[in-house]
C-alpha cells in the first residue's frame, strides 16, 4: 500500500476524521509517520474545523512503530519524524480525539495520549511494552506524568503491562469507555458536543487551558481574564451566543 494511503483524511461538517489504515495492525513505519504528519499539518491549518478524530481501521487502533525502523541506521530519522508528530499536534487549536477500538500500544498509545480526549471501546487495550525490547517510550515519558502522575507513569513505562480500557480510564489516561456495541454512538455523541459550538470559541477555550497550565496562580488568573475580556468578549460569536440565549434560538456561528 502506498504511503499516502496508510493515513486517510476526510473532512465534512467541520470535522476532520483521520484514519490509520496500514494492515494488519496499523504499525507505523517512517513513511506512514510522514504521511500522518502531513495530515496533521493540514488539520492544524484549517481554521474552519471544530474538532478532529483519529480512528484505526482493522482489528487494532495502532500497534506501535515498526521495530525495524529502530535499527541504528534508521533510528535518528525515525525519532525525528516521530517527534515531529507531537510538535504538530501541539499546534492544533481545536479538540483532538482518539477513538480507540482495539490494541493501542507502544507508539500507538503515545499518539493516543497526545490527544485531548481518548474514547475507548471496552475491548481496547493500552500499554507501553517497549521496555521488553530494550527501548523506552520518549513521548509517554513526558506526557504520562501530566496525566497520571510520575509513580503511575513509571509503572506503565517499566512494567510493559497491557491495560484493559477500564483500568486505563481508572488511571486517568482514557476519558471514556463505551460498550463495544455502543462505541460508534459514543464517539459521534462526543463529536456532536464539539460541533454545537463555534470553532473560534473552541480554540479560545483550548488555548485558555494550555496557555495557563503550570503558570503561577496569580499570573494565570490575570492572563486568563485578559483573554476573556480582550479577545473572547470582542468576538462576534460571543455576542451571538448571548443574543441567541435571550432570543431562545440556535446560535448562528460566524467563526469570528
Amino acid at each position: 500500500m502506498a504511503a499516502e494511503k496508510t493515513v486517510r483524511l476526510e473532512i465534512a461538517d467541520q470535522v476532520a476524521r483521520i484514519t490509520f489504515d496500514r494492515p494488519k495492525h496499523n504499525v507505523f513505519n517512517i513513511d506512514m509517520i510522514e504521511a500522518f504528519n502531513a495530515v496533521l499539518s493540514e488539520v492544524a491549518a484549517d481554521r474552519e474545523l471544530k474538532c478532529a478524530v483519529i480512528f484505526g481501521a482493522g482489528p487494532s487502533w495502532c500497534a506501535g512503530v515498526d521495530v525495524g525502523d529502530h535499527k541504528p541506521e534508521m533510528v535518528d530519522r525515525m525519532i525525528a519524524t516521530f517527534n515531529r508528530s507531537f510538535e504538530i499536534i501541539d499546534t492544533i487549536e481545536i479538540p483532538l480525539m482518539a477513538a480507540v477500538h482495539g490494541a493501542c500500544v507502544g507508539g500507538g498509545m503515545e499518539y493516543a495520549i497526545a490527544c485531548d480526549v481518548v474514547i475507548a471501546s471496552e475491548k481496547a487495550v493500552f500499554g507501553q511494552p517497549e521496555v521488553r525490547l530494550g527501548f523506552l517510550p520518549p513521548y509517554a515519558a513526558i506526557r504520562l506524568p501530566e496525566l497520571i502522575g510520575p509513580a503511575k507513569a513509571i509503572e506503565v513505562c517499566t512494567s510493559g503491562r497491557v491495560y484493559p480500557a477500564s483500568e486505563a480510564r481508572a488511571m486517568g489516561f482514557v476519558s471514556t469507555v463505551a460498550a463495544a456495541e455502543a462505541f460508534e454512538e459514543a464517539v459521534e455523541k462526543r463529536i456532536g458536543a464539539f460541533t454545537a459550538s463555534s470553532p473560534l470559541i473552541l480554540r479560545l477555550n483550548k488555548r485558555a487551558v494550555k496557555q495557563h497550565y503550570g503558570m503561577p496562580f496569580g499570573k494565570a488568573l490575570s492572563s486568563v481574564a485578559d483573554l476573556f475580556l480582550n479577545e473572547l468578549m470582542k468576538t462576534e460569536d460571543t455576542a451571538e451566543g448571548i443574543a441567541s440565549f435571550y432570543e431562545k434560538r440556535k446560535p448562528q456561528w460566524k467563526n469570528r
